[in-house]
């Protein structure tokens, strides 16, 4: 077959392409804030805002209207401590969160970050021995604890991101243990050390305040040890699986889309987000490699994509475009 003849035509074109992106393939990340009247654009991820939890009504009746599947929450406590307490805390910001947007619209997916670095004031994924280094069974006992709490909230879906080992484990036996078996495990099992996470932490606040996580984050320059760690979290009973970041590890999703039958996520962080962004706005690039870029991920065998486009993407899919 000469494909040149179906790529001459835009109806025969469309009719072959092999993925597609539709609105309900997207959740979308928020950042609550405490205070009230909070609705303030972060500068280093243009068109994404801080938001107070009165804030949010106007907010997530567009996310729904727009067909987004849901939801994924960043909180910003004011108080941080050594045991990151706010993360776990019934009046804890997500906590609200949570209920708030349940209160508005019950059927939209609320999904939870699930670590302690917002939350510390060591700005570190966990519980720290003397030298500074996280103590993963300590931490993975917080981590649960933390899970469960936005559990109780009310929470769809518990996504933990600390990267500590034997921690999907952990979680389900708390939660099952509390009554919420059948809550989700949305795990972050390929999370690299990565300098894509810069306007993330800034958003956040949760940069360490000295060293880095590459003790606990996977390094970069290996393939073959995600495949490992997916399928630790799978054996202990992880229900979704994320990579990220995600353009610039496409060859690990094909990857695990080959070798794992699971419900596979890619997180399109906010560094990508943010060079396409200003890439855009400097006239370097045209618009469409958005659409460009979130095709390839769906192309590499992600099912959800977590990405910061999603409502500019809705909108321009509801109309036609792309």
């Amino acid at each position: 077959m000469r494909m040149r003849r179906i790529r001459n035509n835009p109806i025969t074109r469309k009719m072959v392409e092999e993925v597609s992106l539709k609105p309900s393939d997207f959740i979308y990340p928020l950042f609550l804030v405490e205070g009230e009247g909070i609705k303030k654009e972060i500068p280093s991820l243009p068109g994404v805002y801080h938001f107070s939890i009165d804030m949010l009504e106007e907010e997530i009746r567009e996310i729904e209207s727009l067909g987004i599947s849901g939801v994924i929450l960043f909180g910003i406590p004011d108080h941080k401590d050594h045991v990151g307490s706010g993360a776990y805390a019934e009046d804890g910001i997500i906590q609200k969160g949570v209920r708030k947007i349940k209160s508005l619209k019950p059927n939209l997916l609320v999904v939870t970050d699930v670590c302690m670095c917002e939350y510390t004031d060591h700005g570190h994924c966990g519980i720290l021995d003397e030298n500074g280094l996280v103590i993963n069974d300590e931490t993975t006992q917080y981590i649960a604890k933390i899970a469960l709490s936005h559990a109780k909230a009310g929470a769809d879906i518990v996504a933990p991101s600390d990267m500590m080992d034997f921690r999907v484990r952990e979680i389900r036996k708390t939660l099952d243990e509390n009554g919420f078996e059948n809550i989700p495990i949305m795990a972050y099992s390929a999370k690299f050390a990565s300098s894509y996470y810069g306007p993330f932490r800034d958003a956040a606040d949760s940069a360490p305040s000295f060293g880095d996580r590459k003790s606990y984050q996977m390094d970069f320059h290996n393939g073959e040890e995600a495949l490992e760690e997916v399928a630790l979290d799978l054996d202990e009973d992880a229900d979704f699986i994320i990579v990220k970041p995600a353009l610039a590890y496409l060859d690990v999703v094909k990857a695990i889309k080959e070798n794992f039958n699971t419900r596979l996520v890619v997180y399109n962080v906010s560094g990508e987000y943010s060079m396409i962004k200003n890439a855009i706005k400097e006239g370097l690039v045209d618009e469409s490699i958005i659409y460009e870029s979130l095709i390839a991920m769906k192309r590499a065998g992600a099912q959800i994509i977590i990405s910061y486009h999603a409502k500019e993407m809705a909108k321009k899919l509801k109309e036609g475009l792309r």
